[in-house]
């Protein structure tokens, strides 16, 4: 099969690679209906990341189940199935106690960027829905495996509660869907900080009240002008560089709490800054597991639409046009129909 493989910085191929198989008896194989392209994806397409060797990418995905192993018990061939990016076996103490990124048998998703993929600590990790979905819910149920899970683990961090005031740092799509998952918590009022237009609106269309486009020092400064000079409530952090992350601290107000979920790269917190800032901080890569019925009874009874952030779809064998559109913002995120 074909599948998407970066071999350098801005060297990303669609090519022939062997098709996924059963190593051990807890994986599954699926057939994807969608997959889709991730802004953490960005950090080695941009160098900014490490690549020693060639990588095959994709972490996000949801399909049909064509093959399980000896020991799967809960999902079966021909079941529609939406998965975590995060593997994990969901029965560990650190799987109980709901965080699921943390599990002690952790592992990544990858190879997702093609048409089928082998899904290890299938238990643990998949869901299956009742029914095959209507095609119109594929984007939004593509959307639990990260985008979403992955928001909505940063205002659950965040400590989101109904009439709080909401500040979320980054406008790409984790910080809006940051934003939607701060209105479904019962947030009185959130400030999207965005300086591109057609993610303001998206933000405001998910439930933003307010927009800053102001970034750094100044940023932190409306936000306390917003705020009656006592900062947000709660702070989702979503970008992962030392500015983004000190933008966050700074405009929470003390004993607020910032959920961070962006992947830190550069970032340095000094021992003092945080002793006397006061503030709670919660992050890391999202618990999605944790959240996945929850966001999939939402979707499926289309209380929410999540699938609204992928806002240019490609051909599989067109990844690269993605990869390049993102880059170069001229899209929000990809989708890609396989």
């Amino acid at each position: 099969m074909k599948a998407t493989v970066l071999h350098a910085p801005g060297d990303v191929r669609f090519e022939d690679v062997a098709e996924p198989q059963i190593l051990k008896p807890t994986d599954a194989i699926i057939r994807l209906a969608a997959t889709c392209i991730c802004g953490s994806d960005l950090w080695p397409f941009r160098g900014l990341q490490p690549l020693d060797e060639p990588m095959h990418m994709g972490h996000e995905y949801c399909g049909t189940v064509i093959e399980v192993g000896s020991a799967v018990t809960s999902v079966r061939p021909g079941q529609f199935v939406v998965g975590s990016f995060v593997l994990s076996d969901n029965t560990c103490p650190h799987c109980r106690h709901g965080f699921q990124s943390s599990c002690e048998q952790r592992e990544f998703m990858t190879g997702a960027q093609a048409p089928y993929a082998r899904v290890p600590l299938a238990d643990g990790t998949l869901v299956a829905l009742d029914s095959q979905p209507d095609d119109d819910l594929i984007p939004s149920l593509l959307a639990v495996s990260d985008v979403l899970g992955t928001g909505w683990y940063a205002a659950d961090a965040a400590r989101v509660q109904p009439g709080s005031t909401v500040a979320v740092v980054g406008d790409g799509a984790v910080g809006i869907m940051g934003v939607l998952a701060a209105k479904q918590m019962g947030a009185e009022r959130i400030i999207a900080m965005s300086r591109h237009k057609s993610r303001q609106d998206l933000a405001l269309e998910y439930g933003a009240t307010d927009i800053v486009t102001e970034r750094g020092a100044e940023g932190v400064a409306r936000i306390r002008e917003l705020t009656g000079h006592v900062g947000a409530d709660s702070v989702l952090e979503c970008v992962g560089t030392d500015e983004s992350m000190h933008q966050a601290i700074d405009c929470a107000r003390p004993g607020g709490s910032i959920g961070f979920v962006g992947v830190p790269h550069g970032v340095e917190l000094a021992g003092d800054y945080l002793f006397f800032a006061q503030k709670n901080l919660l992050g890391g890569p999202a618990p999605v597991r944790r959240f996945m019925p929850h966001l999939l009874d939402l979707v499926l009874s289309r209380k929410i639409n999540p699938g609204k952030v992928f806002d240019l779809s490609l051909p599989l064998e067109d990844v690269a046009e993605g990869y390049r559109a993102m880059d170069e913002r001229r899209a929000i995120k990809t989708l890609l129909r396989v």
